[in-house]
């Protein structure tokens, strides 16, 4: 059942975190501190489902997407019994739009636990199955181009789709040994690419509207630079840094996927705030005053990976540190995690009490990987 949420203003303390870490930014952090953290931030987000379309959407997706990967860093059961509980009432079905990527983000979950979750028969994957297979050998009018709305030229026409449907792909043909997945997937990324990426800037456009074609209409920011979503290069990055980690090491094409991490962790670190956090509009900090923590956790999540996995250099190790320190001032007592951009599609504004299951998905994401993560 979903329960009412309820803020209770008087009860909790309030903080612009921005200000809090330009007041204090720590250069350490105690790992025993990061796994309590994780543990509330969890405990706060299974008392308060989102009330979304559906328990199988994609903001549960991301959600749980995290809760997997918190396990396999702390292989603590809590995590473990949120994944089979959220499986086992959904059935372990997807969400019903097999065109759409977003309906699929839930499968890595049920990935993860048939993997790791030590009962035979228990997961069914046969509705993943089905809708990888409609999704990726089906035309539909998005992959076809002939959607009335020409935004929506192919399958994976904006870039939050990088991490919804890749990383389940990429999981599945491990988990099943089935490579011509990874082809498939490919071929839809490649699209994505071309269309989004800006080589320039190494940072991707959410979709269409934010691609400059060199006309007055281009969408710009006050100082007039292209706007390029936090969450948006967000949800690329950590899909990146899932996919690489269930790749093969001689899949034919990974390099272009390690080149891509690393071309877009560069840019991303060369643009963190000096509080930790990264501005909601990556290349105009000055449109909103504070950090953003979805984004945030996902960027931080990719550059933990990039630097526990040989690709980043060990020198950015306090960059990181910054940034999980500035999260975690952004999480509240009761262990909710706030400063989170709600559901949108460009750069917005967050507040200490704006808060999404996915961007607790991108905390336990961030943390996750700075459990792993040597100290400076």
């Amino acid at each position: 059942m979903k329960n009412s949420i309820v803020l209770c203003l008087a009860v909790l303390t309030l903080f612009n975190c921005t200000v809090a870490q330009k007041a204090t930014t720590q250069n350490s952090i105690n790992k025993s501190e990061v796994k309590a953290s994780m543990i509330k931030a969890l405990k706060w987000q299974e008392a308060h489902p989102i009330m979304a379309e559906s328990p199988t959407d994609w903001t549960n997706g991301a959600y749980y997407t995290g809760v997997a990967r918190a396990h396999h860093a702390t292989k603590d059961m809590v995590y473990m019994a949120a994944l089979k509980n959220q499986g086992y009432w959904n059935d372990w079905k997807t969400y019903d739009r097999v065109y759409h990527a977003d309906d699929i983000a839930i499968s890595y979950s049920y990935l993860y636990v048939d993997i790791n979750g030590g009962r035979k028969n228990y997961v069914d994957l046969e509705p993943t199955k089905n809708f990888l297979d409609e999704h990726l050998r089906k035309p539909n009018e998005w992959s076809l181009g002939t959607d009335k709305n020409k935004m929506k030229n192919i399958l994976w026409w904006w870039c939050d789709a990088l991490f919804m449907a890749p990383p389940v792909i990429t999981l599945y043909a491990k988990h099943k040994n089935q490579p011509e997945y990874l082809d498939e997937m490919h071929k839809y990324y490649l699209e994505t690419y071309n269309q989004l990426y800006d080589k320039d800037e190494h940072l991707f456009a959410r979709d269409l509207r934010f691609v400059w074609n060199g006309s007055v209409d281009d969408k710009k920011e006050e100082n007039g630079k292209k706007i390029f979503w936090s969450r948006g290069n967000g949800w690329v990055i950590g899909g990146l840094a899932l996919m690489l980690d269930d790749m093969p090491e001689d899949y034919k094409h990974r390099s272009f996927y390690l080149n891509l991490y690393k071309e877009m962790a560069s840019k991303i670190l060369s643009i963190q705030s000096e509080d930790g956090l990264w501005s909601t509009s990556l290349l105009s900090p000055e449109s909103y005053n504070h950090g953003e923590v979805s984004g945030s956790g996902f960027h931080t999540f990719a550059l933990a990976w990039g630097i526990n996995n040989g690709l980043l250099e060990k020198k950015h190790i306090p960059a990181v540190t910054k940034a999980w320190n500035a999260l975690k001032k952004c999480q509240h007592e009761d262990g909710r995690v706030g400063w989170v951009q709600n559901i949108g599609y460009d750069p917005r504004h967050a507040d200490a009490d704006s808060w999404q299951n996915y961007g607790t998905g991108a905390f336990l994401l961030a943390g996750s990987v700075i459990l792993k993560m040597e100290d400076k």
